[in-house]
């Protein structure tokens, strides 16, 4: 994630024309030797492997958290208290304690904060937000999603980082991007019911000590119903965020591995031609037409990065909140927590105890 947000910021004022154009000034590592490896292929002043000596530097107006969960509230506290503006990689700490101080951190400091949740804004979800919002399928129903990936299917892939901490397991890794989808398409989440679970306990190297895969039932604020499953374990699926809303008036369907694409019902369509229609993205989309003027050629991974980039200056520049903001991603944690308490419990969860 370092990469991909030091390649943003040299690219994002090329794309938007944005008036903030970034100077890539510092960038920190573990060791020396990888700090200033770093440098030299991203394109840094200079190197560090004290991230205080980084976040205290003159010369540095903004900060990039892309460092393990743990390491996250520690940075962006320091960062506030000198009125630097943090933008902070999900999921927004290591814990809900820690993710409600940064929370007050930032608000108290009254500077830019933002989480990091790049694929809600790909030129086709913010379409369908943007359908959503205007009415366009009529009131939400229901609404399914899912994060699946296959990375960790193989049960004989050796253990790592990813397979210890709660943080590093599918509720705090793939689970995130969906609950956000969730909240930014249909709005707060009132309740969930969760099954957490590890299918593969032990791996080569050492024992599983986070979760595979779990489910998820809701009922959002509104009164929808709702369902979520996040995996790594989902054989096959290599970026299954995808999402299907159903509302009184029509329908949309998104999946991320065919992100250029949003597939979209209505009812008042003539009936012999009454079905799913695919939507290509284009200029004619949100966030579109700075990477590229031909409907169809589609935007990628690393446009995304990009369009976070573009809003992150503009809240800089502007002073207003441009979601989502650390409290947007402390929302994003409590839904986390009320499933992981959920399965525990095997009983429904309220959001608001959390």
């Amino acid at each position: 994630m370092g990469k991909a947000h030091a390649v943003a910021m040299a690219a994002v004022g090329a794309v938007f024309e944005t008036t903030l154009r970034p100077r890539l000034e510092m960038v920190c590592a573990s060791s020396p030797d990888s700090a200033e490896r770093y440098r030299r292929a991203y394109g840094f002043a200079r190197a560090t492997d004290n991230w205080r000596a980084l976040v205290e530097d003159d010369a540095v107006e903004a900060i990039i958290i892309a460092t393990p969960q743990e390491t996250h509230r520690q940075i962006a506290e320091a960062a506030f208290a000198l009125g630097k503006p943090v933008f902070c990689e999900k999921p927004l700490g290591a814990s809900l304690e820690d993710s409600a101080a940064m929370v007050s951190a930032a608000e108290a400091s009254g500077v830019t904060n933002m989480v990091g949740f790049n694929y809600i804004r790909t030129p086709a979800s913010q379409y369908a937000r943007a359908l959503i919002a205007a009415g366009e399928i009529g009131d939400i129903t229901w609404f399914r999603g899912e994060h699946t990936e296959d990375f960790y299917a193989d049960p004989n892939a050796p253990a790592s980082w990813r397979t210890s901490g709660m943080a590093n397991g599918t509720m705090g890794d793939l689970a995130p991007h969906m609950v956000n989808a969730a909240l930014a398409l249909l709005g707060p989440i009132a309740r969930v019911m969760a099954e957490v679970e590890t299918v593969h306990s032990d791996r080569p190297g050492g024992r599983v000590t986070n979760d595979d895969h779990a489910q998820m039932m809701c009922r959002f604020e509104n009164g929808a119903m709702g369902q979520m499953y996040f995996s790594r374990i989902a054989t096959g699926r290599k970026m299954g965020y995808a999402y299907e809303i159903t509302g009184t008036k029509g329908a949309i369907r998104f999946d991320q591995e065919d992100q250029n694409a949003l597939w979209l019902y209505r009812m008042d369509d003539p009936e012999a031609e009454r079905g799913f229609r695919k939507i290509l993205t284009g200029p004619a989309h949100p966030d579109y037409e700075p990477f590229c003027q031909g409907p169809g050629h589609g935007t990628g991974y690393q446009d995304q990065i990009i369009i976070e980039a573009r809003d992150f200056l503009r809240a800089i520049e502007t002073g207003a909140d441009v979601w989502p903001t650390f409290r947007d991603g402390h929302e994003v944690n409590r839904v986390i927590a009320a499933g992981l308490a959920s399965t525990d419990s095997q009983s429904w969860k309220d959001i608001n105890d959390f």
